[in-house]
């Protein structure tokens, strides 16, 4: 099968335009062919529209429109949060809110850092290719 994500109930998406942006929710509930009633332990359950929503890998197991409580336990019990932070994804956009958040100074230390690591990387290398040729 081409695809593996599908839009069901309990399946985990990630936000990606609005003012929600980057917010994990839990489809709860597809109300037509461009729409699902989503719902997070600290938002308010509200329609959106599939566009803005990044269907994840992570599905939990509820039935159609849970209680609030209900969802809560399930994500906790499913651990949604811990798999979403050891996923590739989930680190990628780690990575990057802390490269945001970083300030010049903190920027001026990663780059002599890279310059340090790309020269110790070319010592070795150039090792290698001495060792090799002889």
């Amino acid at each position: 099968m081409p695809f593996k994500r599908h839009v069901e109930i309990g399946r985990v998406a990630l936000i990606n335009y609005g003012k929600e942006y980057g917010k994990l929710v839990v489809i709860v509930d597809v109300v037509d062919q461009n729409r699902a009633l989503v719902d997070a332990p600290d938002m308010v359950r509200m329609q959106m529209n599939f566009k803005r929503l990044s269907l994840t890998d992570i599905k939990i197991d509820i039935k159609r429109i849970p209680q609030k409580k209900t969802l809560v336990a399930a994500m906790q019990e499913a651990d949604v949060q811990g798999k979403w932070d050891k996923s590739s994804w989930g680190r990628k956009l780690i990575v990057q809110k802390r490269r945001a958040s970083l300030n010049d100074f903190d920027r001026f230390k990663l780059m002599l850092a890279k310059i340090k690591r790309s020269g110790l990387i070319r010592q070795e290398l150039a090792k290698l290719k001495k060792e090799s040729a002889s």
